[in-house]
């Protein structure tokens, strides 16, 4: 044996016990953070597979459902009122194919009578409430209701001004920053860094990254939240590439990446409540919380309420 191989063998099987070690027990390295609030039930654009998406009736009844988050995408008109749209364009919602940011608040339309439910391919949501709803308003109603808020396009102009509104309701610690995006992320955080704050893509690969060189223990984690998605429903309700065969191949590359106990247990006992999207039947709920995730998001509040009241962990720790 080469005197190399010699001092690095016992180095990196040191390494190895080390690293096990603290990802079993993180408290040792870390001080633990107490959750301001725990999400089992999170309501995606408002409860979108049971009433139109993002509208106050959606909202109304995620929270009959007793939802713990309300999730939102938020955009900025002509006349800077943050309203809660998930696209920019208003085409698919209305039928008008104009920006968001090119018309007042006054002057936006109404939603379609029927909208078909992403996450859920050939079934729409309907509602008697068509009207596109101000971020402050939902404020204003649910004040102290916990909301993430995504930004979907680099515009300093709406990440000012929700951080503004979180401020002026006293929100800091209830609303949650979200983005996709790295670099808009830094933004949010700039603009009310009371705000938690959640994975963008990039520092989601970095975890992973992490927890397979055994670096995840010793690494610091500022955010709070890991909004993933299941890997399960990809090529069923999640089409992330065109190709199908592609979809396939990622759905059993992410399931092996990501469908950890000890990952997720580990980002658990570090303050990280991990939250999987966006799904609609029972046999993903138990899917997710097989593996220790906090909680769901779902287009259906009040099937997901059902199964936590009835077979959840909600029900199992009752």
């Amino acid at each position: 044996m080469s005197l190399s191989l010699y001092y690095a063998l016992p180095a990196l099987g040191s390494y190895a016990m080390l690293s096990i070690f603290f990802l079993r027990w993180p408290h040792l390295l870390h001080t633990p953070r107490a959750p301001t609030f725990r999400v089992r039930l999170a309501a995606h654009r408002g409860g979108s597979g049971e009433l139109l998406e993002s509208t106050m009736e959606a909202m109304e009844n995620s929270m009959a459902q007793r939802s713990d988050l309300l999730e939102l995408d938020c955009q900025l008109t002509r006349d800077k009122v943050v309203v809660v749209s998930h696209d920019e364009n208003l085409y698919r919602q209305s039928g008008l194919n104009r920006d968001v940011g090119s018309l007042d608040f006054e002057d936006l339309p109404l939603y379609k009578e029927e909208l078909e439910v992403y996450f859920s391919p050939g079934h729409f949501a309907h509602g008697s409430d068509r009207r596109m709803v101000r971020l402050e308003d939902l404020f204003q109603r649910f004040p102290r209701t916990p909301m993430s808020v995504e930004i979907k396009g680099n515009n300093e102009e709406l990440i000012h001004e929700i951080a503004g509104l979180v401020r002026r309701y006293d929100r800091n610690e209830i609303t949650i920053w979200a983005s996709e995006n790295r670099s808009v992320m830094k933004k949010c955080k700039a603009a009310n860094p009371k705000m938690p704050l959640s994975f963008t893509i990039s520092r989601g690969f970095w975890v992973l990254l992490s927890y397979y060189l055994g670096l995840l223990p010793f690494i610091p984690i500022p955010e709070k939240f890991f909004f993933c998605f299941l890997p399960n429903i990809i090529n069923r309700t999640y089409f992330p590439f065109s190709c199908s065969c592609l979809n396939q191949l990622s759905a059993v590359v992410s399931k092996w990446l990501i469908m950890r106990k000890s990952l997720i247990r580990h980002l658990e006992e570090r303050g990280v409540q991990v939250v999987f999207w966006c799904l609609n039947e029972e046999s993903d709920f138990e899917a997710a919380f097989s593996v220790g995730a906090t909680g769901v998001m779902t287009d259906y509040p009040t099937a997901l309420r059902h199964y936590l009241d009835n077979r959840g962990p909600a029900a199992q720790t009752s």
